[in-house]
């Protein structure tokens, strides 16, 4: 009879028969919703003690195999490898401890990479901390290595101990990833938010990516957009997997319709605006041509090969002129082809492109490549260049237009832009809602529970009120702050009411924790006078335009808002009234149509 195998026997086993597999886990851009790359992450064998992971590295740790562990789960990874295209990133796990470890010798990862058809420039190394790092000093050198092969390195589980902060500070990777614990109900907790405030300025100084761990609900994923998280991962985008990910086209809709809520009016800039023209040349082009060309232009840094009006290759001046300076350069490459001299795989995007996009992709690039031309391209075809300073000076200058009008509060768009989108609707020949909302009794409650709660509860209305847009996902809404506790949105809904029905429904179901647990008595009016209610409510007031036959004035649409904002006013609770305005004429709703949605709705 045989003995059962001991747990040694066991994993040996599986190391001799390779018997682990990888699934991998989809990381999501918050610019546009596309696809940035997965983590690729190790389970053992089904049935088995070592199918868990944790126990699995565990026990390879304990008795001396990590390093073997952890390079056969690394070939695995690349092997089975699920990315789509060469702009997509695998994030591969590597613990501490192993990057000392004498058998991690360089090549074997390249040579891997090569058999499947990818490159150094698609792998980010995750430093994970099973065990911290205590040398520095030689952790900066062995990444430095690889980071000069092309590889990039991401710091895991960031918030979540001072060694992973210690670890950032030293290593400077290319991505840090906020561990999970920070991360969960972020919309819910300030001190969450201005924790990842703190990493998210740093990052920004720092020229450092985002990524943001363990999303499981909508909620989270907004907060994090908004506050400037570059890409996200969890449950929510999708599970690990074996095979390719499909991430949902509602959650790409809200990622794509959160950015252009949060571009300001008038000054949303894409790549083509701001494109410059370049001399371009055939790919049958000889190398002393170029070469002739640069002396000739000093001014000139760059050149664009192309084929049938198609970018296909980039020439920068310095890097030809450093190629031809070598030991015998021009004898060697004067009267070869461009094609020999060019970058063959810079970074091309499409004109359309949001410019802050293609900073992104700009600065993800090699250390070598980052101060590139971007290629621009118009239907596929060559339409210009554009410096990564001219880049960086126009996401810059629309930073600052923004932040001047913009609500100081709740960053929404203020007063001009609201006006800007307003006057382009009305102006229109299409249907369009305007809400305006505004909390009863905020006065009271501001006098008696302070200014900070009172901004904390302005807070929370502006989110609602952009997580219900969301929910219904439409990229030509637009939401703003008028100013105080006065809101207003622009939907292009088919169900407007609805759209206020989810508004006053999240409103209710959450103001009640601005109370800290007292009670509501006492609720005065604006003139002090004592009024019938349970707390802060809110009031909308719903304007159905139809712009089709006859364009609408701004005063009109205002009137008509300000008349149900008197109506709603005088119901209790937090309610929603109507009109249609077609032709200039204002068709009220009948008040007993007048909507009252509570917390139970």
């Amino acid at each position: 009879m045989l003995t059962p195998m001991t747990q040694l026997d066991e994993f040996n086993h599986i190391l001799d028969t390779q018997n682990i597999r990888m699934v991998y886990q989809p990381i999501v851009s918050l610019f546009d919703g596309s696809l940035f790359g997965y983590e690729a992450l190790t389970r053992g064998p089904d049935n088995s003690t070592f199918h868990s992971p944790s126990v699995l590295f565990e026990f390879a740790e304990k008795n001396g195999y990590l390093y073997e562990l952890e390079k056969l789960a690394r070939e695995k990874a690349i092997q089975n490898s699920i990315l789509q295209h060469k702009q997509q990133m695998l994030f591969i796990n590597i613990s501490s401890p192993v990057i000392f470890d004498p058998k991690f010798k360089a090549g074997q990862t390249l040579e891997v990479l090569q058999q499947r058809g990818l490159s150094p420039s698609n792998v980010v190394f995750e430093i994970t901390e099973r065990i911290s790092i205590e040398d520095f000093t030689l952790a900066k050198k062995v990444l430095e290595h690889y980071r000069n092969q092309g590889y990039k390195i991401a710091i895991d589980d960031a918030g979540a101990g001072y060694s992973s902060l210690q670890a950032i500070a030293e290593l400077q990777p290319d991505y840090i990833k906020v561990d999970r614990s920070l991360v969960q109900n972020i919309h819910k907790f300030k001190i969450k938010e201005y924790i990842m405030e703190t990493f998210v300025t740093f990052a920004q100084k720092m020229n450092i990516h985002l990524i943001a761990e363990g999303i499981e609900n909508e909620e989270e994923m907004m907060k994090l957009s908004r506050m400037g998280v570059h890409y996200v991962q969890g449950f929510l985008l999708g599970r690990p997997e074996p095979h390719a990910a499909v991430i949902s086209e509602r959650l790409t809709t809200m990622i794509t319709q959160q950015k252009a809520d949060y571009s300001p009016a008038g000054m949303t800039w894409t790549i083509g605006d701001i494109k410059a023209p370049i001399q371009t040349f055939e790919l049958s082009t000889k190398i002393s041509h170029v070469a002739d060309y640069f002396t000739l232009n000093e001014v000139a840094s760059g050149v664009v090969i192309t084929s049938a009006n198609k970018p296909i290759g980039l020439v920068m001046r310095e890097r030809l002129f450093q190629q031809l300076a070598g030991q015998y350069g021009f004898s060697l490459f004067w009267k070869r082809s461009i094609e020999s001299a060019m970058d063959p795989e810079p970074l091309v995007v499409d004109e359309f492109l949001q410019v802050e996009q293609v900073s992104q992709m700009a600065m993800s690039r090699l250390h070598n490549k980052l101060y590139d031309y971007v290629i621009i391209t118009s239907n596929g075809f060559m339409s210009g260049v554009s410096s990564v300073q001219s880049i960086l000076a126009c996401i810059t200058n629309v930073r600052l237009e923004s932040a001047r009008v913009a609500s100081p509060l709740t960053g929404l768009p203020g007063n001009i832009q609201i006006h800007r989108e307003l006057q382009k609707r009305a102006s229109s020949n299409q249907k369009f809602s305007v809400i305006y909302a505004d909390l009863d009794y905020f006065k009271w409650y501001n006098d008696l529970y302070g200014f900070q709660k009172g901004d904390q509860l302005l807070q929370f209305t502006a989110d609602i009120i952009q997580q219900s847009v969301m929910a219904f996902a439409h990229s030509q809404d637009f939401v703003g702050h008028i100013g105080g506790d006065d809101y207003i949105i622009l939907s292009h809904n088919d169900k407007p009411e609805l759209l206020c029905e989810e508004i006053i429904r999240r409103f209710e179901q959450g103001v009640h924790l601005f109370y800290e647990g007292t009670t509501t008595r006492g609720v005065k009016d604006r003139q002090g006078n004592a009024v019938n209610s349970d707390g802060v409510t809110i009031s909308l007031a719903l304007v159905i335009c139809d712009c089709k036959y006859q364009p609408i004035t701004l005063e009109q649409i205002s009137e008509a808002a300000a008349q149900l904002k008197k109506q709603a006013k005088s119901q209790k609770g937090s309610v929603y009234c109507s009109c249609d305005l077609l032709n200039g004429q204002a068709d009220y709703r009948p008040v007993t149509e007048i909507k009252e949605v509570n917390s139970a709705h």
